[in-house]
C-alpha cells in the first residue's frame, strides 16, 4: 500500500529543511506515520491480513528508531515533529 504521489509531495514540502531535502529524519518519520495510518485503517477491515500486519509492525519499529535518533541529535526538532504529527513518543 504505497502513498499517492501528491500526498507524499505534500508531506515532503511540509517537513523539509532545505529546498532539495527529501530524506531527512523528519520527512522519513512523517511518511512512515502516514503509511502507518493507512495500514491501520486497512487492517480494521481486513483482520486476517497477517502479512500487512507484519509490515505495519516493521514500520512502527523503524519510526521508533528514527524518533530515538532525532531525539538524541536534536531535541527541538524532535518535539516539533511529534507535536505536528500528533504521535506519542517517549
Amino acid at each position: 500500500m504505497a502513498l499517492d504521489q501528491d500526498v507524499k509531495a505534500n508531506i515532503i514540502a511540509k517537513f523539509k529543511r532545505q529546498d532539495n531535502d527529501t530524506g531527512s529524519s523528519e520527512i522519513q518519520v512523517a511518511l512512515l506515520t502516514e503509511q502507518i495510518r493507512v495500514l491501520t485503517e486497512h487492517l480494521k477491515t481486513n483482520k486476517k491480513d497477517h502479512s500487512s500486519r507484519l509490515g505495519l509492525l516493521k514500520m512502527v519499529g523503524k519510526r521508533k528508531r528514527l524518533l530515538q535518533y532525532l531525539k538524541k541529535t536534536d531535541y527541538d526538532r524532535f518535539t516539533a515533529v511529534v507535536a505536528e504529527l500528533g504521535i506519542r513518543a517517549k
